[in-house]
């Protein structure tokens, strides 16, 4: 899972200005956006990037706390 939906709107951004951003259709975003797929690392790295954020803000771990 991926927490752009949270960066975008702390960062007031829209997912279309994500996806023009990275080159990606707007349907594309919103798939990511809504965790419906996840992008590629190396997208995750681009997104990073383009929101000027580490990437490890826009992934959630499923590792369980002991």
């Amino acid at each position: 899972m991926n927490r752009i939906k949270e960066v975008l709107e702390r960062q007031g951004r829209s997912q279309k200005w994500l996806a023009s951003k990275i080159g990606r259709s707007n349907n594309s975003v919103n798939s990511y956006v809504q965790n419906r797929t996840q992008p590629s690392m190396e997208l995750l790295y681009l997104i990073a990037e383009t929101l000027e954020i580490d990437i490890k803000e826009l992934i959630i771990s499923n590792k369980k706390m002991a």
